[in-house]
C-alpha cells in the first residue's frame, strides 16, 4: 500500500513538473514573438522597416538575437560585487517565472486561494533586484538608475496595491478564479479604476511615458549599463515577461474571461499592442511630474475609491 501511494505521489509530481515546464516554455516563446511584434509595430509607427531579413519577413529575428546575446563575451568589471552582479538578473527572471505559476491555467495544479497576497509579494520584490544590479555594477550611471527605480516602484506600488485590493473586494476573496466564475465585465462600471491601474502598471513596467529607470538619453540605460551578454538578456526577458503576465491579469480582473478562450487571447493582444503603441507615440515625462502624478493625483483618488468601496460593502 505504501509503495502504491509513493507511485501515485511520484506520478503527480511528474505531471506538476511537466505542467510548469509547458507554461514556462509557452510563455518564453510568446516573449520572443512579442518582441518581434513590438519591433515591427514601432517600425510602422516611425515610418521605417522593422526586422525583415532573418527568416520569412523576419520571423526568426528574436531567435537570432537570443543566440547572439547568449554567445557574446562576458567582461569582468573593476571592483564589482561578483555574487550580487550575477545573482540580480537571475532573481528578476525567476520572480517573473514565479508569477506564471499563479495564473489559473487548466494545466496548473496550484489552487492559489491567496492569489492577491502572492501577487503583491512577487511585485514588491521588483525593486530589490534593480537595486542589487545597480549597486553591484560599481557605476555612477547604474546607481542613479537604481535609485530612480526604487523611488518610482515604491511610489506607484502603493497606489497599485490599493487598487488591486479594491478589485478583490468585489469578489470578497483573495482568489482570481472568482472573477472568471462571475463572468462580469467590471470595466463597464470601473473604467476609471482600469485607467488608474493601467497607468500604475506602465510605471511599474518602466514603459513609456514612464521610462525613467532605463532612460537612455539621461542615464545611458540606467541600472543595466554595465550588463552584457546573457545577463542583459535575462533583464530583457524579465521585463517583457512581466508585460505579458500583467496583460493577462488585467483581462481576467476587468473582463472575467476564461484563459483558454479565443476572446481572452484577443483581449490580451489588444492590451499588449496598446503598450507598444504608447511607446511609439508618447514622449517621456519629467521625473518631478511623474512623482506629482502619483502622490498628488492618483493616491487621493485611489483612497477615495477605497473609502467608497468599504462604505458600500458595509451597508450592502
Amino acid at each position: 500500500m505504501k509503495l502504491f501511494n509513493m507511485t501515485i505521489c511520484m506520478s503527480d509530481m511528474f505531471f506538476i513538473f511537466m505542467s510548469f515546464l509547458l507554461e514556462w516554455v509557452g510563455v518564453l516563446v510568446s516573449v520572443a514573438f512579442f518582441v518581434l511584434l513590438e519591433r515591427k509595430l514601432l517600425g510602422y509607427v516611425q515610418d521605417r522597416l522593422g526586422p525583415n531579413k532573418v527568416g520569412f519577413v523576419g520571423i526568426f529575428q528574436s531567435v537570432s538575437d537570443a543566440i547572439k546575446l547568449f554567445s557574446k563575451e562576458e567582461f569582468f568589471l573593476y571592483q564589482f560585487d561578483y555574487y550580487m552582479y550575477y545573482l540580480s538578473p537571475m532573481i528578476g527572471f525567476f520572480m517573473s517565472l514565479l508569477l506564471i505559476l499563479s495564473l489559473p491555467y487548466n494545466l496548473n495544479f496550484l489552487s492559489m486561494e491567496l492569489f492577491l497576497l502572492y501577487l503583491m509579494s512577487c511585485l514588491s520584490m521588483g525593486g530589490y533586484w534593480f537595486l542589487m544590479a545597480s549597486w553591484a555594477s560599481n557605476s555612477i550611471y547604474s546607481m542613479l538608475g537604481g535609485i530612480r527605480s526604487i523611488v518610482q516602484a515604491l511610489s506607484y506600488e502603493v497606489c497599485m496595491f490599493i487598487m488591486f485590493l479594491i478589485m478583490f473586494l468585489y469578489s470578497e476573496s483573495y482568489s482570481i478564479k472568482m472573477f472568471m466564475e462571475f463572468k462580469c465585465m467590471f470595466i463597464l462600471v470601473n473604467m476609471g479604476m482600469f485607467m488608474l491601474i493601467y497607468i500604475s502598471l506602465l510605471a511599474e513596467l518602466n514603459r513609456m511615458p514612464f521610462d525613467f529607470v532605463e532612460g537612455e538619453s539621461e542615464l545611458v540605460s540606467g541600472f543595466n549599463t554595465e550588463y552584457m551578454s546573457g545577463m542583459f538578456a535575462l533583464f530583457f526577458l524579465a521585463e517583457y515577461l512581466m508585460m505579458i503576465i500583467i496583460s493577462m491579469l488585467l483581462v481576467i480582473l476587468f473582463l472575467g474571461l476564461e484563459m483558454m478562450s479565443l476572446k481572452f487571447t484577443i483581449m490580451v493582444m489588444v492590451i499588449m499592442m496598446s503598450l507598444i503603441m504608447i511607446r511609439g507615440v508618447l514622449p517621456r515625462m519629467r521625473y518631478d511630474l511623474l512623482m506629482d502624478l502619483c502622490w498628488y493625483l492618483m493616491l487621493p483618488l485611489v483612497l477615495i475609491m477605497l473609502y467608497f468601496m468599504m462604505i458600500l460593502k458595509f451597508y450592502i
